[in-house]
């Protein structure tokens, strides 16, 4: 079973940037995608970005143009980096993948933009 662990959540001020980090403990690629969410405190959890093993990226409008996803190759980790962040970027942030059928996610890590 993959485990998913993300790192490089922290406390920042609104306009600064993040690069967050989710590695898969596996030695083998992933085969499908590495994608971010994020849940702020009273809402639901709300995707974010995706990346595809073709390299293919998808963005929530809401973060298009300040939020970027990559990965590494073999895709085994993905990274996000948060430019330009604002007080309603304030959430736990999560990645996911699908691994022989199954979804797996991480624990989370927080990020929190002061304004």
């Amino acid at each position: 079973q993959v485990q998913l662990v993300e790192s490089g959540g922290g406390l920042v001020q609104a306009g600064e940037s993040l690069r967050l980090s989710c590695k898969a403990s596996t030695s083998a690629s992933l085969t499908a995608y590495m994608a971010w969410y994020r849940q702020a405190p009273g809402k639901e959890r709300e995707f974010v970005a995706a990346i595809y093993v073709n390299g293919d990226t998808k963005y929530a409008d809401s973060v298009k143009g300040r939020f970027t996803i990559s990965r590494d190759n073999p895709m085994r980790t993905a990274y996000l980096q948060m430019n330009s962040l604002k007080p309603e970027d304030t959430a736990v942030y999560s990645c996911n993948t699908a691994y022989y059928g199954r979804t797996i996610w991480g624990q989370g890590t927080q990020v929190t933009v002061s304004a």
